[in-house]
């Protein structure tokens, strides 16, 4: 079982920063055990694909409309997964989830989700 929380939403500017974390716990297995990404849902639209990352942070992948913007990272030492948000656009607004696959599955886990609020 895995149990994920994100933290760090709220209210900016455009053109302003967030830093959103995600802290797993997971039973019975490494964190590193699991491939970690961000996906958010805006109101009235489908739940997208924001980015991931790979179980040692070798390697990552950005949906197109937050590449060069958005940084995922991870620290395996404090279970923890980071989303930085940089240049932020209202049409960022949405609520940001966390969600965790262990190796060649699909994504099984995921948090409750933290707002962002993106303001002109």
């Amino acid at each position: 079982q895995v149990q994920l929380v994100e933290s760090g939403g709220g209210l900016v500017q455009a053109g302003g920063s967030l830093k959103l974390s995600c802290a797993c716990a997971a039973s019975g297995r490494s964190f590193s055990d699991y491939g970690m990404g961000w996906f958010r849902q805006a109101p009235g639209k489908e739940r997208e694909f924001v980015a991931d990352i790979n179980w040692s942070g070798g390697r990552t992948y950005y949906a197109d409309s937050v590449k060069g913007r958005f940084t995922i990272s991870r620290d395996n030492a404090k279970n923890t997964v980071y989303l930085q948000m940089n240049s932020l656009k209202p049409e960022d607004t949405a609520v940001y989830y966390c969600a965790a696959k262990p190796v060649a599955s699909s994504y099984r886990y995921w948090g409750q989700g933290t707002q962002v609020t993106v303001s002109l």
